[in-house]
């Protein structure tokens, strides 16, 4: 085991124009920008890394972490030569995002130079009429789309699916999709950044611009069929990640595996895990645990997401 083999993350904040201010006001996130539209909690990723919050490595990025504790404790199922798989992201939309899909890797290893996105949603909690759009109604053709871009009519064939808390989306790469205003997700993705928006509302960044728009690329990875949405009873499985979704009142024990590490956020609550020390979590809050062998018990009242690559 490593020593202090629970640790705690602190996420990276980004403040793009959509987001709101849940994650301070709920999560009490420490963070001085105005806007905090996302949180990535367990990120590896160049473009916002989190850091380690507790133990005898607070401090260090969670890059340099995973450099010190080895490749053997992330699990028999990783790639040494591949990135760190996970991407876990809470993220806050006030507004619309954009209408977006993401490509899978063959597509992302040729344009990108990285892996590609398939990407879950478990929704954290909803407003009155808010939805999610995922998926197109009915199958289309890269013409229609391209056209429906341009006249501003490309939400009528998109699936909107009202939301409530605890609903489960999996959004496999080259599915049309957009998070709508009211909605706090959590998020569990492939560790990419790979995002290919098609629309945007037209709407402007504070210097007055049009958001890019990435079309040509969009219309290359879409799934142009009609939505199959899947149905999921507890757990969300596939080829990227494992992600269960648990909740607890009292103690209960999880089998951890060394397959794989362990990833687990705070929904809803608090508790105590332990290992081989115990440390407390409370709502909003990630954990890292190296790939072991082992029984984790878990004792409070608590929500949790947790997730394996």
């Amino acid at each position: 085991m490593i020593n202090g083999s629970i640790v705690k993350l602190e996420p990276a904040f980004k403040d793009y124009l959509w987001g709101g201010t849940k994650l301070r006001d709920i999560y009490n996130k420490k963070c001085d920008m105005d806007i905090v539209a996302e949180s990535w909690e367990l990120s590896a990723h160049p473009d916002g890394t989190s850091r380690i919050a507790s133990g005898q490595f607070k401090g260090m990025l969670f890059t340099e972490y995973l450099e010190k504790i080895g490749v053997s404790a992330l699990g028999a199922k990783y790639d040494p030569n591949r990135e760190f798989p996970l991407l876990i992201k809470l993220i806050d939309a006030k507004q619309n995002l954009s209408v977006q899909v993401h490509p899978n890797d063959e597509y992302a290893m040729k344009h990108e130079n990285g892996c590609g996105k398939t990407e879950m949603w478990y929704v954290i909690d909803s407003e009155p009429d808010a939805g999610l759009y995922v998926g197109f109604k009915q199958d289309v053709s890269r013409e229609e789309v391209a056209q429906r871009i341009a006249d501003n009519t490309i939400m009528d064939v998109l699936e909107f699916h009202p939301t409530k808390p605890g609903d489960v989306f999996f959004i496999p790469a080259g599915t049309v999709h957009a998070i709508g205003a009211g909605n706090l997700i959590c998020e569990i993705q492939q560790s990419s950044n790979s995002t290919y928006r098609l629309y945007d509302y037209d709407r402007r960044d504070k210097f007055g611009n049009p958001r890019e728009l990435h079309l040509e690329k969009a219309l290359d990875v879409l799934d142009y069929h009609k939505y199959a949405p899947i149905a999921f009873n507890g757990k969300v499985s596939c080829k990227y990640f494992e992600v269960s979704f648990v909740d607890i009142s009292g103690k209960q024990q999880i089998k951890l595996t060394d397959d794989s590490f362990c990833s687990i956020t705070c929904i809803k609550g608090e508790g105590e895990l332990t290992l081989d020390e115990t440390m407390h979590i409370s709502a909003g809050e990630t954990v890292f645990i190296p790939a072991a062998d082992s029984m984790l018990t878990v004792e409070g009242n608590v929500s949790l997401v947790i997730s394996k690559a």
